[in-house]
């Protein structure tokens, strides 16, 4: 449990903070690169940018899902898991916003359900994808070098790779709220 006393630690802010801007710079990189015709920049990027993230903010989740999997197995308290929600959505949000006063368009900012399938095939392989990267960041949540960056940011590309085509590969509900509430596009929102 946190104490008062480590609420008011700069510690703690600092870990809140790093959440907010990780997720922040990966949603806005992700976001930046969508207006690429091909599927595959925005996949390579998002793995590039959290690769980075993690070796130099020292593997912050930058996305709800993986926070809500440390929450579940105990390995983060209820105070830090819903600041970090917090942090990362609202991350997400900012960087949404600048991606829509930047680029052409709102609905490449949006993760949907494609053609290539219905939204149950979208969700099995939203979940899969979510489970490996959910697996990678336990493996290497310990370590502060750059394997873990390597390990992380090959989950993301390979997660975005294989769930693009059915779901958009999102793996994270802070990359997809993010669009979502800036654009008002809530289309399949559910499946990511």
């Amino acid at each position: 449990p946190l104490s008062p006393q480590e609420l008011r630690s700069g510690c703690f802010w600092r870990g809140v903070l790093a959440e907010a801007l990780a997720t922040l710079i990966f949603v806005g990189v992700v976001l930046g690169t969508s207006a690429a015709p091909e599927p595959l920049a925005p996949a390579l990027a998002g793995g590039l940018v959290v690769g980075a993230l993690a070796v130099t903010l020292g593997v912050p989740q930058a996305n709800p899902a993986l926070t809500l999997a440390l929450l579940c197995t105990h390995k983060l308290d209820t105070l830090h898991g819903a600041t970090r929600l917090l942090a990362q959505c609202t991350g997400a949000v900012l960087a949404s916003a600048a991606a829509r006063l930047a680029l052409p368009g709102d609905a490449s900012l949006v993760t949907r359900v494609s053609a290539t399938g219905t939204a149950g095939q979208a969700l099995v392989w939203e979940i899969f994808a979510t489970f490996q990267l959910a697996l990678v960041a336990f493996a290497t949540s310990d370590w502060s070098n750059p394997q873990a960056g390597l390990a992380l940011g090959s989950a993301v590309a390979a997660g975005a790779l294989t769930a693009g085509p059915f779901s958009g590969g999102s793996m994270n509900p802070a990359r997809s709220l993010g669009p979502a509430i800036v654009t008002g596009i809530w289309d399949d929102h559910w499946v990511s």
